[in-house]
Formats: C-alpha cells, sequence, structure tokens
C-alpha cells in the first residue's frame, strides 16, 4: 500500500492505495465521479513541495507533472485531479 495526498485549501487529505495503482483509480479513492470522468492528475512530489515552500514555487522549478490515465502513482504524491462527469 502507499499513501497520496490531495489538498483543498488548508485541508489536507491523505489516501491509501494498492501499490502500483493508477491515475484513475487513485482518483476513484477519493470520489467515485472522479474516476469515471478522469481527465488528467497535476502531481508534485512531497519532498519537492517542502524543499521548495508552496505550490507556485513548485511549478516555477518545472517540476509539477500532468499525469494521464495510464500514469502510476507514488507513495508521497500530492495530486491535483481534473475530471468532469
Amino acid at each position: 500500500m502507499i499513501s497520496f495526498f490531495t489538498v483543498v485549501n488548508d485541508e489536507v487529505h491523505a489516501w491509501t492505495i494498492p501499490r502500483g495503482s493508477l491515475s484513475p483509480q487513485a482518483g476513484g479513492a477519493v470520489h467515485g465521479d472522479i474516476e469515471r470522468g478522469f481527465i488528467r492528475a497535476e502531481v508534485m512530489r512531497y519532498e519537492d513541495l517542502i524543499a521548495l515552500g508552496d505550490e507556485q514555487k513548485v511549478k516555477a522549478a518545472g517540476k509539477l507533472m500532468v499525469k494521464g490515465k495510464d500514469a502510476e502513482i507514488f507513495d508521497g504524491d500530492v495530486i491535483h485531479f481534473l475530471f468532469k462527469v
């Protein structure tokens, strides 16, 4: 099992999924609609976020990754899911 994080405003939530899960399945751990309507996941590594200080600095450093449906999620990923249902 691995854990990934979602952040909404000042609230951080950790989610646990099986190792090897793909982006849509990780979204499904949050809510079934995310898996069903998955578009993409914007992902940053926890280590990058801590080292750089905030999301904007991670983006500016070019360390924000955009992952599609076939991308594996890794332990410590911080994810923003984009979806439409």
